[in-house]
């Protein structure tokens, strides 16, 4: 199974929009394509048609895949819950309710076979996986019982496009420190970097474009503009200002037509064809050498 994995130089960068419409793309294009997450932390969550209960994101996702979602795209979520707990759900049934350092000692192994497990199973039935990230992957004092960015790229074997938001500010400090935070392994599973949130001219970037592919040797794909009302449920913590957490149930579904507008979005500012090249060339050319 052919795939891409989609980090992050940060929570809310964008991750989950771009792996969405990145499914809908390759669905559209006649591939079978999977989302997944291997580990995911989020109240808001969505139950599939077998009752099963996974991240909103990748019920999403998978609505863009144009595939039924099952519990192997999410194996692991953790619905935070008051007095820094955490609900353990493993694969789609609730488990039970620890601490995040009871967790990581009690289920780092456990994980690790699930999410193993998890791309079997979809490896069975799809041709391409869209993996997404969880906030960043240079996050050092985790990093030895990681369970949702490097460790799995490796465990997936698939290259990595790192996301930066340009809005917040701070991006090229972003994208460098988080290459220079990588070991030299991981560092080169990064082929492409993508500038997400954009908002202004695009010919005043040109410059920062030349730097940052100058400074890192890995091509930028796309500097995509920030996306007004798109109308696609978020996910992060970041984002839900105001907001009630809630499950979003399979039968709640965005319009159809809405992903189709998401995949033109990312389409027209995207290098495509850079994209497919970095995904279906991945292991022919002993990439990690």
């Amino acid at each position: 199974m052919k795939g891409i994995m989609i980090q992050g130089t940060a929570s809310d960068v964008g991750k989950s929009l771009i792996a969405t419409a990145i499914c809908r793309v390759f669905a559209k294009e006649g591939y079978k394509v999977t989302p997944f997450k291997s580990q995911n932390m989020c109240n808001f969550s969505y139950i599939t048609k077998d009752g099963k209960e996974i991240g909103r994101a990748q019920g999403i996702q998978a609505e863009a895949a144009q595939t039924a979602a099952t519990e192997w795209m999410n194996p692991i979520l953790l619905k935070p819950r008051p007095g820094h707990l955490s609900e353990i759900i493993l694969l789609g049934e609730t488990l039970e309710t620890i601490t995040g350092s009871s967790y990581r000692n009690a289920y780092y192994e456990k994980g690790l076979k699930v999410i193993k497990n998890s791309l079997e199973r979809l490896s069975e039935d799809y041709e391409i996986v869209i993996i997404e990230g969880a906030g960043s992957p240079v996050e050092i004092n985790l990093n030895d019982k990681e369970l949702a960015n490097m460790k799995i790229a490796e465990m997936a074997d698939v290259p990595v496009v790192l996301v930066a938001d340009i809005e917040r500010g701070g991006v090229f400090a972003s994208i460098i420190g988080t290459l220079e935070l990588l070991s030299s392994s991981d560092r080169k599973r990064v082929k492409g970097i993508i500038i997400n949130k954009f908002r202004g001219e695009r010919t005043l970037f040109e410059d920062g474009v030349k730097w940052i592919e100058e400074k890192t040797g890995i091509p930028i794909l796309g500097v995509l503009p920030h996306m007004e009302n798109h109308s696609i449920p978020i996910e992060d913590s970041l984002s839900m200002a105001g907001q009630e957490n809630a499950d979003y149930h399979a039968v709640e579904q965005v319009e159809d037509q809405r992903y189709d507008a998401l995949a033109a979005h990312l389409l027209a500012h995207l290098d495509w064809e850079k994209l497919n090249e970095i995904i279906f060339s991945w292991g022919i050319n002993n990439e990690m050498a």
